[in-house]
């Protein structure tokens, strides 16, 4: 959870195409609660429990003045968690990868199809390539980045090699909220404030909401 955030004006969301509804910016929706919820294609998890979850939210809160944003994102697999994919996910119900063969296993398809639909609003982070000329940026971004000896700087630099050589792009959005993994919810109040931000299980999710409507 990216503490630093929570009591701050929620930040703009770097969206590479929307999919489904939209385009929204977060600057027109501050009279209304925000859901957004940050999911990866291939990611079982995300399918078990966040996205049916949150399309029932919005089902039961919509009309209060919950606005739920579907955001897919992708730190990994970039093969797999791309926009072509998303786009199956919602006009056709199309899963693919790990998250394929976990629904299948637990007899969540119907002849090959996730048996849901997402109502609400979704968009694809935009992904950033991550250029060999930024290393120098992106070690400077870390936290904690104070290694005393350029030994111990160029051990970081060299792990960083290593690292982007599996991660080549940046999801913007998903990096500017410091989120951790998917799924991940952050909740915004009227105003645009952050009120909340989870990766995983966050089970107070709507006793949390409901009491900012």
């Amino acid at each position: 959870m990216s503490e630093a955030l929570i009591g701050r004006v929620a930040p703009p969301l770097e969206i590479a195409e929307w999919l489904q509804d939209g385009p929204l910016a977060l600057s027109e929706l501050t009279g209304n609660v925000v859901l957004l919820a940050v999911f990866q294609v291939n990611c079982p998890g995300c399918f078990l429990h966040c996205l049916p979850k949150v399309e029932s939210l919005h089902q039961s809160y919509h009309k209060r003045g919950l606005r739920v944003l579907g955001l897919a994102t992708a730190f990994e697999d970039f093969d797999k968690n791309t926009t072509d994919n998303l786009r199956k996910l919602l006009q056709e119900g199309r899963v693919i990868g790990e998250t394929e063969k976990i629904l299948s296993r637990y007899g969540l398809l119907q002849n090959g199809i996730w048996p849901h639909s997402l109502t609400f609003p979704v968009a694809m982070d935009k992904l950033t390539p991550r250029a060999g000329g930024n290393l120098e940026a992106e070690i400077n971004r870390l936290h904690g980045f104070a290694a005393p000896s350029e030994l111990e700087r160029e051990i970081l630099r060299n792990r960083l090699r290593a690292y982007w050589a599996h991660r080549p792009y940046r999801p913007e959005t998903f990096d500017r909220y410091g989120l951790q993994g998917t799924p991940s919810y952050v909740l915004i109040a009227r105003g645009g404030m952050v009120h909340a931000s989870r990766f995983g299980a966050y089970e107070e999710l709507e006793s949390d909401l409901t009491g900012l409507l």
